[in-house]
C-alpha cells in the first residue's frame, strides 16, 4: 500500500508498432532509472517511443496539485492564460527556427540524413 501514489504512475493508451491499439498500465515497485538504447530505434519506434514519454510527463503534470486550489490561486483573470500563451508562441517560434537549422545542416551536408515513408 502508498499513502501517496507517484504522480508518474498510470496508464497510457497507444498505437503500437503492430498497429494496433494497446493499453498499458505502468507501476513503479522500487525507485529504478531505466532508459533503452535511443540509437537502436528507426524512426518510426522512435516517434512512439517519444510519444509514450510525452504522455506519462503530461499526466504527472496535470496530477501534481488540486485542481479546485490551483484555479483558486490563478484567479479570474486572464494574466496565466496570456502568459501561457505567449509561452507557447515563443517555444513555437524556437522549435521553427530548430527546425530550419536542422534543414539547413541536412541541405549543406554537415548532417546526413536519410527520409523514411514510415513516418506518420
Amino acid at each position: 500500500m502508498q499513502t501517496a501514489s507517484d504522480p508518474l504512475l498510470g496508464w497510457y493508451r497507444l498505437r503500437a508498432l503492430d498497429d494496433k491499439v494497446h493499453d498499458f498500465y505502468v507501476r513503479q515497485l522500487w525507485d529504478g532509472k531505466a532508459s533503452i538504447d535511443l540509437t537502436h530505434l528507426n524512426p518510426k519506434a522512435l516517434a512512439a517511443y517519444a510519444e509514450i514519454c510525452g504522455m506519462t510527463l503530461a499526466r504527472a503534470h496535470a496530477r501534481t496539485g488540486l485542481r479546485v486550489s490551483i484555479a483558486a490561486y490563478l484567479g479570474d483573470t486572464d494574466e496565466f492564460d496570456d502568459a501561457i500563451a505567449r509561452f507557447a508562441r515563443t517555444y513555437a517560434d524556437v522549435n521553427d527556427e530548430d527546425h530550419a537549422r536542422l534543414v539547413d545542416a541536412i541541405e549543406s551536408g554537415r548532417l546526413a540524413a536519410e527520409a523514411d515513408a514510415s513516418i506518420r
